[in-house]
């Protein structure tokens, strides 16, 4: 436990960004207990159907575990297309009294797509090619979408390094990154 009697296990940053047909999801390390870093080598990308999914989580590690776990059931019963079943997750989600206590949030990707499966039941495509989640999420999406205009990085360098400048700036986020392309 942190000396701030804070027992939470929190912190770390996802990024998706798509850019010229292929499109990176990326993860830093770090998992932190109240005020104090317990690990810095967390892996928090999983590949899915063969690798043509990718997917990131944040929040409660059981709980993304949890939510995984459903949604590659579902990703499965609808032969791979990620919007279905997040659509078909979340309409679970917002009627399971389990479901909905669960505090995590996946950002999900395939070539075309990019969702945003949130706490709430919620599924979101997002206006650009770029979407983040946990701690650092601002000052990584704020960097990727700087990137995405202002240089011509591919899309798994844009991750790569936007996570790098979110765990400058982010106290919950270090810059042992892992990047995954689909």
């Amino acid at each position: 436990m942190g000396s701030d009697g804070d027992r939470r296990i929190r912190g770390t940053t996802i990024l998706a960004v798509r850019r010229d047909g292929q499109a990176a999801i990326g993860g830093d390390g770090q998992v932190t207990l109240g005020n104090m870093m317990i690990k810095a080598s967390a892996r928090k990308i999983r590949s899915l159907a063969d690798g043509k999914v990718r997917i990131g989580f944040a929040g409660s590690v059981a709980d993304a575990f949890a939510l995984l776990d459903r949604f590659e059931k579902k990703l499965s019963e609808y032969n791979n297309n990620i919007t279905r079943a997040a659509i078909e997750m979340a309409k679970e989600w917002r009627t399971d009294r389990v479901l909905r206590r669960l505090e995590s949030s996946l950002i999900v990707i395939d070539r075309e797509r990019m969702l945003l499966l949130g706490g709430g039941g919620d599924v979101i495509e997002p206006d650009d090619d770029v979407m983040s989640i946990g701690s650092g999420s601002g000052y990584a999406l704020a960097a990727a979408r700087a990137l995405l205009r202002h240089s011509p990085l591919p899309a798994a360098e844009i991750v790569r390094e936007s996570l790098r400048i979110a765990g400058g700036l982010c106290v919950y986020t270090n810059d042992d990154v892992v990047v995954e392309t689909v």
